[in-house]
C-alpha cells in the first residue's frame, strides 16, 4: 500500500518510538523509509570551527541521522536519508510532494487536558499543508503504539473531504484485515429548543446515518469483513476520544479541510484537536485541491 514513507526525524523525547512504529509499517508494506532532517533556517546556526565556516544544525543533523540509520539497519528496514535546510513544516510538505512519498509519519507533542493548545507546532502545520497522507503519533511515555492496527476508526460527516479520506482508510483497513469502525457525530450544541431546531436535528441525524452507511458500503465492497456503525450526539472531539477509549481503537482517520499556501491555522478544527489529543496515531488525508 505504501512504497515510500517520509519520516522527518530529530532526537526529541519519544522520537525513537516513532521511528520503530514507522519501521513496523515499512516492514508490513515493504516500503522504503526516507529519513529526513530539516535544519531550521530561522535559527542562527552558522559558526566557525578551526577556521572553517560550518552550519551547526546541519552537523547536528548528520549525527542524529547517523544514529537513526543504525537503528533502521538493526531493524532490517530499507531506508534513504537526506538533510536539508529550510522552514521545517513547508519544507517537509513540499519534500513529500516533490519526491512522491506515499505517507508522512510525524511525531506530535500534544498534551490532553491543557487549556492552551500547542498552536503552530510543526506537526500541525504539516497536517494542514501536506497533500500526502500524514500519520501523527503522540509521543507519550504512558501510551503504547500497536501495529498491525486491528481496529480503525473512520470519522465522517459526509463531506467530500471525509469521503476522500475514508476511501484511503478503508483501503488500509482492507489490507490489514482490520475492523472498520465508522463514526459520525451530530453536534447539537448550535441547536435551540424550538420546533425548527428539532427538525434540523432530525435532518442532521439522517445525514449522519447516510454518511456512515456510505463508508460501510465502500468497506464491504473492498472486502472488509468486520464493520461497526455508530452515530453519536455531542461535541465531535470528545465523542471521538471516548469512542477510542471504549472500543480499543488503534488508529483514527479523517479528512482535513486546511488550505495550502496560507499561514492561517484552522483553529478549533476537529482534525487538529484530534491530532493534539488522541492517545493513538491519527491519520489525516487531504482532499486534492
Amino acid at each position: 500500500m505504501y512504497d515510500t514513507i517520509l519520516l522527518p526525524y530529530d532526537d526529541s523525547d519519544g522520537a525513537s518510538e516513532v521511528l520503530h512504529h514507522a519501521a513496523e509499517i515499512a516492514h508490513w508494506s515493504d516500503a522504503t523509509i526516507h529519513l529526513l532532517y530539516v535544519a531550521d533556517t530561522a535559527r542562527d546556526s552558522v559558526t566557525v570551527v578551526e577556521g572553517q565556516t560550518v552550519d551547526g544544525l546541519v552537523q547536528q543533523g548528520e549525527e542524529i541521522v547517523e544514529e537513526a540509520e543504525k537503528t533502521l539497519e538493526t531493524l532490517g528496514v530499507s531506508y534513504e536519508t537526506d538533510i536539508v535546510q529550510g522552514n521545517p513544516a513547508p519544507t517537509i510538505a513540499d519534500y513529500a510532494e516533490r519526491y512522491d512519498q506515499d505517507l508522512v509519519v510525524m511525531p506530535t507533542h500534544g498534551r490532553e487536558g491543557v487549556s492552551r493548545y500547542l498552536i503552530g507546532s510543526v506537526s500541525e502545520k504539516v497536517v494542514r499543508l501536506s497533500s500526502v497522507p500524514v500519520l501523527t503519533v503522540r509521543m507519550q511515555p504512558d501510551e503504547t503504539l500497536e501495529f498491525p492496527y486491528e481496529n480503525i476508526l473512520v470519522t465522517t460527516d459526509g463531506s467530500s473531504a471525509a469521503t476522500y479520506a475514508s476511501d484511503h482508510l478503508v483501503e488500509l483497513a482492507a489490507s490489514l484485515d482490520a475492523t472498520v469502525h465508522v463514526l459520525s457525530v451530530v453536534d447539537d450544541s448550535a441547536l435551540g429548543l424550538d420546533v425548527r431546531s428539532s427538525v434540523s436535528g432530525e435532518e442532521n441525524e439522517d445525514a449522519a446515518t447516510e454518511a456512515v452507511e456510505a463508508v460501510v458500503s465502500e468497506a464491504e465492497a473492498r472486502g472488509v469483513e468486520s464493520t461497526v456503525r455508530r452515530v453519536e450526539h455531542g461535541t465531535p472531539v470528545e465523542v471521538i476520544l471516548d469512542y477510542i477509549e471504549s472500543n480499543d481503537v488503534h488508529l483514527v482517520g479523517m479528512g482535513t479541510t486546511g488550505r495550502r499556501g496560507t499561514d492561517r491555522i484552522l483553529l478549533g478544527s476537529v482534525a487538529e484537536k484530534t491530532v493534539r489529543s488522541a492517545p493513538v496515531p491519527v491519520m489525516t488525508v487531504a482532499e486534492p485541491e
